[in-house]
């Protein structure tokens, strides 16, 4: 294939990256300090269009200033680095194609779902969080009463969410490269290179099931074997996400890169989104373990299609 082809993928992972990191920072603008009769307050001014906003952030103090001004000053740089890469896809011939109505419906109506996917995504991993706790974390980055740890995991999944739903990512292909980027913002902080293939022998919790140490040929072959099958998307996407899980890929967050790899393919194809909800996680960790000890995968596939597919008309 043309290597012109993999260079501008990897141009629009970056970008996409770098919309996302500016998307996870709580403020947006410049800091900017009022002072009344009744004391000192923090703003952040905007322009948007012809129009300047200025949006009230809080009593002012000199740690809040400082944050205002950092979240500024990353903001600038994420901006300056989208516009070199943007040049950099337009000096290889790449032009932003129209989205077909119905992927950006499901575009719209995964963001619109996103916090909601991302807490119960957290309560499947084991996260001790409540949903008012996983808005804040989403909105502000920060949340008292909570781990470093599971902080962390819940910002990883909203980047990993928020590169997905990128426009131009979404008409990527949803291949093995693509789950290993996914794989590496949900394991970002956890992992130098969380998105590199396992090769250390792992056990999973609660099952006798020893998933071999992966082989790069083989699973990208499997997941093009299942891409290419001609079968419903939803079932595509479902055999993406067991696939993935029940190999193992990575040394760590497979159900996390698995649910939201599918979702990519699903959502690229205008087919809603795919998420266990959380009065569903218990049976569905039985499911996997049956699954995982070589039950079918109808079983747990029809559990998926009945309680964790969302769809639209």
């Amino acid at each position: 294939m043309d290597n012109t082809f993999f260079e501008i993928q990897e141009l629009l992972h970056q970008k996409a990256d770098f919309q996302a990191r500016l998307n996870l920072l709580p403020y947006d603008g410049t800091p900017e300090v009022k002072e009344q009769s009744s004391g000192k307050y923090l703003y952040v001014r905007k322009r948007i269009g012809s129009r300047v906003t200025s949006t009230y952030v809080d009593v002012y103090s000199d740690e809040l200033y400082q944050l205002l001004l950092k979240n500024a000053r990353e903001a600038r740089e994420l901006r300056k680095n989208i516009r070199k890469l943007e040049n950099s896809l337009a000096k290889l011939g790449y032009e932003d194609k129209e989205l077909p109505a119905r992927v950006v419906r499901n575009l719209d109506f995964a963001r619109a779902n996103m916090k909601a996917n991302i807490y119960d995504q957290a309560v499947l991993e084991g996260v001790a969080t409540s949903f008012p706790q996983t808005e804040d974390i989403i909105d502000n980055g920060i949340v008292s009463g909570m781990t470093a740890s599971d902080i962390q995991k819940i910002l990883n999944l909203k980047h990993a969410w928020e590169f997905i739903l990128d426009r131009d990512v979404i008409q990527g292909k949803s291949d093995y490269y693509m789950l290993c980027h996914i794989a590496k913002l949900v394991n970002e902080g956890f992992f130098s290179d969380g998105g590199r293939i396992r090769g250390v022998p792992v056990t999973i919790g609660g099952s006798s099931y020893l998933p071999p140490v992966p082989i790069e040929s083989v699973v990208k072959e499997h997941i093009q074997e299942i891409l290419s099958s001609g079968k419903k998307e939803i079932d595509i996407a479902v055999e993406l996400c067991m696939y993935c899980m029940k190999t193992q890929i990575f040394i760590d967050g497979n159900k996390r890169a698995s649910v939201i790899y599918a979702n990519h393919y699903l959502i690229a194809h205008g087919q809603g989104f795919l998420v266990i909800p959380e009065i569903h996680v218990s049976e569905f960790k039985k499911l996997l373990i049956r699954f995982y000890e070589g039950e079918n995968i109808s079983t747990i596939s029809r559990f998926l299609k009945k309680n964790c597919w969302k769809s639209f008309e």
